[in-house]
């Protein structure tokens, strides 16, 4: 049962958010030299694991197999990874679109497998897109912060696509592990996923088996039958697909005791909201619940963000800034181009996946303060929580006025705090912006 299900789901998060495939924009090597070695060499890792993997693909199901029905599957990738390797963003763009197709829209109608090979490509197309379609200094930025951050040995979990393909790309070596061991709880439910993982990481660290994975299937349904009004389970849909990743998130923390955990969030998964805590950029789940946030842990992360983003947008938001205030800034700077007294950077604030993912970065971290608060014992508590949660969402609009995913957190937990102008002034200038129509 779970083959057939993860066959429907295994393109969530795959795509990489606000790149569309006919782009014919052309991706110029990085200025920075030693990013783009990292890159080359980076692609480089990726052709060779790809190789292995097709070699390994075959030896499975044999050749003579593979080639009558397969073929969709196991192409040549070598003018993908060339044309990467040359900057053509372009011809990547467009053969990813062909790999992509004959996977998941092949012309033959017989049951095949995923097939490995296609995760090196795929973190390929992500490395080069945040690059091509990113902000070079931002996208370097992004993944060099979150790499300094966590300690050598522990495993990380990259949501989102910058999440994961950026800090795929720029620490040492993905595949060796080194010096994290780096996934995306996107794809776990997925058994071509987590064979590859296994094929990388297996001996190393524990990586979900495919009993795992139809224990974690059986579950979810089992609680979605439980939950349902008519005793039918519900298994279809981004929620069901994330509630069995979140599944297989938890057999991993628990049969890797001694690792330390990090995660960039993707879509919020319920049983570690008790053990996070802000780390930098993202957060570090902790092997224990946190009985609260405490003020060390908020204080920290509270001046972190205000330093980190200043160069970005400038050092005018506090906490004493209105929403009206953060919307005249949205308007000005983002709908209008008015860089008068703006003390920022208006390469930032004219590039879309650069706001973007750090929106959804400092989004997240709202989010948890929103759970916290929900959670408080004492108002003292409910009315800390809720403070910090309006200053990240604050911050996260200012960065992107236009997410809807920081458009729709923030307008919901101002209602939450009967608000409702701030929430609809919120929503109206998000609909001032073409993206949004």
């Amino acid at each position: 049962m779970i083959k057939s299900f993860v066959t429907v789901i295994f393109g969530v998060g795959l795509f990489v958010a606000g790149c569309s495939k006919k782009q014919t924009t052309t991706f110029q090597s990085p200025k920075n030299p030693e990013v783009a070695a990292q890159l080359k060499s980076f692609i480089a890792e990726k052709e060779a694991q790809e190789s292995k993997l097709v070699e390994a693909d075959e030896k499975e199901y044999g050749k003579e197999y593979a080639k009558e029905n397969y073929r969709l599957v196991l192409p040549d990738c070598k003018p993908f990874f060339a044309a990467a390797a040359e900057g053509d963003w372009h011809t990547v763009s467009n053969l990813w679109s062909e790999l992509e197709n004959g996977v998941f829209h092949p012309t033959k109608s017989k049951a095949y497998p995923h097939g490995m090979w296609l995760q090196p490509v795929n973190e390929t197309f992500g490395a080069v897109a945040a690059f091509a379609v990113g902000d070079e200094k931002y996208s370097r930025a992004f993944g060099d912060d979150i790499i300094q951050s966590i300690p050598p040995g522990s495993i990380y979990f990259g949501g989102t696509d910058p999440g994961r393909f950026i800090v795929t790309a720029m620490q040492k070596s993905h595949a060796g592990g080194e010096p994290f061991f780096t996934l995306t709880q996107n794809a776990l439910a997925d058994g071509g996923y987590l064979s590859y993982l296994r094929s990388m990481y297996g001996g190393k660290i524990y990586i979900p088996t495919d009993k795992d994975a139809e224990k974690s299937f059986q579950e979810y349904a089992k609680n979605s039958e439980l939950r349902s009004k008519d005793g039918q389970s519900r298994v279809s849909g981004t929620a069901a697909v994330m509630e069995i990743n979140g599944l297989l998130v938890k057999t991993m923390f628990d049969k890797n005791p001694d690792r330390e955990f990090y995660i960039q969030e993707s879509w919020p998964l319920d049983w570690m909201y008790p053990n996070l805590e802000p780390h930098g950029l993202i957060f570090k789940i902790n092997r224990q619940p946190l009985p609260e946030l405490s003020a060390e842990i908020v204080q920290r992360d509270h001046d972190y963000w205000t330093k980190y983003i200043q160069p970005m947008i400038g050092g005018w938001l506090n906490e004493d800034t209105s929403v009206e205030e953060v919307a005249a800034f949205a308007e000005k700077v983002f709908l209008k181009h008015d860089f008068t007294g703006f003390t920022g950077d208006p390469q930032f604030v004219q590039n879309d996946y650069s706001c973007t993912m750090f929106s959804k970065l400092r989004g997240s971290i709202a989010g948890l303060y929103v759970w916290r608060m929900n959670q408080a014992a004492t108002a003292d508590e409910k009315e800390r929580m809720a403070r910090e949660a309006d200053f990240a969402f604050r911050q996260a609009l200012a960065l992107c006025p236009y997410s809807p995913e920081t458009i729709k957190g923030y307008a919901d937990f101002l209602k939450s705090q009967n608000r409702d102008s701030d929430a609809a002034l919120v929503n109206e200038i998000a609909r001032q912006f073409p993206k949004m129509k």
